[in-house]
């Protein structure tokens, strides 16, 4: 493609080469498995709910805040988000400060909060003041973690954030104009060279940098997939992330036939990935890599198995309980205004259901324990698990680590099949969030 952005001539500190043999049957075959077990786990037959439960002690938890405002709304994105008013805007935010009061009062502490989105830097004064009131309140955070997109790079009011957020997650998707003009994003945040530098430029400002990269657009060939690692590379940040194209329900019919590229081309792009990017970092799941193996990242369920949800539109999981916020900022500012949380709904999961979740996240995080299954759910995994350990070891997913009976090691057939199982999960999970919004009326908006 004529827009690939010219990068100096790779060094490369890895010759790593893949094996990923596992056919294209195969992986589609997987994908019919997870679309069985997300459907079947992921259906919205909740009850209601009020409040969250206290706190268990002994427990680590992290929190989540949830900004569900942007300028701008991508076609192929299904996260809960409104186009930004100012106003609106900032009573949200007095609401999720007000909401973060009330899960004081029921004992909470976290160790680390992520704020997610939307576009978390809609309003850099409001954001700084939201993640202080958070600190105080919560003082055992040792880290946050924040998004954003390209445009708000260079913004006068995003200073603010430094000394405040630790770790800051920029989406990018692509290096590449004609990819970046395809999803329209080329109008809406400048070209490739322009993110480029404008991420350069921000890397002063927090001690992580993660790039976000997205694979699997139509168009993305081998070239224009090797640029954006380079060009990734050259940024030198501590994290880069690479998405695979996640296509749901509701974006099906404006993405798959635009913007996804065949089924067949993911396992061979991410080969390219592995390749480039294993030896100049760590992999930290199927898809995140960083230079360091004991910072966060953008999966905080693989590091906090509970976690507490504010805002609207956010998830909450503690003891063995999905808990949902109100999806309608007018409910949700009524809710709070009247001395209420913003959860609504609530739906408890079985030891079985759970065990396959951290099944699902071991796969994907290449830290999957026999201990970790017994002290948490006091079963060998082995044999509480059977049907699922025994196809990945017979795929060659799976096998023992020679020098720890307790460990198992998750080989690049693994990590593609982590990657495969954890796009369905986070597929279903965008199909939830999308049957919520769909009865919200122009007044919940």
């Amino acid at each position: 493609m004529s827009s690939v952005i010219q990068t100096l001539d790779r060094q490369l500190v890895s010759n790593y080469q893949s094996n990923i043999t596992v056919p294209n049957w195969m992986l589609r075959a997987m994908e019919g498995v997870m679309h069985y077990y997300v459907d079947k786990n992921l259906r919205l037959d909740t009850i209601s709910a009020d409040i969250m439960p206290a706190p268990v002690a002994g427990k680590k938890y992290m929190l989540y805040a949830h900004v569900p405002f942007c300028h701008t709304l991508c076609s192929y994105c299904t996260f809960h988000r409104f186009l930004f008013k100012e106003d609106k805007a900032r009573r949200y935010f007095v609401a999720l400060r007000k909401e973060m009061d009330m899960v004081k009062a029921l004992g909470y502490d976290f160790e680390s909060m992520y704020i997610g989105g939307g576009t978390t830097t809609v309003l850099e004064d409001e954001l700084a003041r939201t993640i202080e009131h958070a600190k105080t309140l919560f003082p055992s955070i040792k880290e946050v973690s924040c998004e954003s997109d390209p445009q708000h790079l260079d913004s006068p009011g995003f200073k603010q954030l430094k000394g405040l957020v630790d770790r800051m997650s920029i989406g990018v998707q692509s290096f590449n104009d004609d990819i970046l003009r395809m999803t329209e994003r080329l109008e809406k945040f400048g070209s490739g060279q322009e993110t480029f530098d404008k991420i350069m430029a921000a890397k002063e400002l927090f001690p992580i940098i993660n790039v976000d990269l997205i694979f699997g657009f139509r168009g993305q060939t081998d070239e224009v997939i090797q640029h954006d690692l380079d060009m990734a590379s050259r940024l030198d940040p501590r994290q880069i992330t690479t998405y695979p194209l996640m296509v749901t329900h509701q974006t099906r019919k404006s993405v798959k036939a635009t913007l996804a590229a065949p089924h067949a081309d993911m396992a061979n792009q991410y080969r390219m990935i592995l390749n480039t990017l294993v030896g100049q970092y760590n992999q930290l799941s199927a898809w995140a890599f960083g230079k360091a193996n004991n910072e966060g990242f953008d999966e905080y369920v693989i590091d906090y198995d509970e976690y507490l949800g504010v805002g609207s539109g956010s998830f909450s999981f503690l003891n063995d309980t999905l808990y949902v916020n109100t999806f309608s900022l007018r409910n949700y500012e009524e809710r709070i205004k009247n001395g209420k949380m913003g959860v609504e709904q609530q739906k408890n999961y079985s030891k079985k259901d759970v065990m396959q979740y951290r099944f699902l996240l071991g796969m994907f995080s290449g830290r999957l324990s026999r201990k970790y299954f017994r002290d948490t759910f006091g079963v060998n995994l082995d044999t509480a698990l059977l049907k699922e350990m025994t196809s990945m070891k017979l795929i060659g997913a799976l096998k023992n680590d020679p020098e720890n009976p307790e460990e198992l090691i998750v080989t690049d057939n693994g990590k593609m099949m982590g990657l495969l199982m954890m796009k369905e999960f986070y597929s279903g999970m965008d199909n939830v969030r999308a049957q919520l919004r769909k009865p919200l009326k122009p007044c919940d908006m």
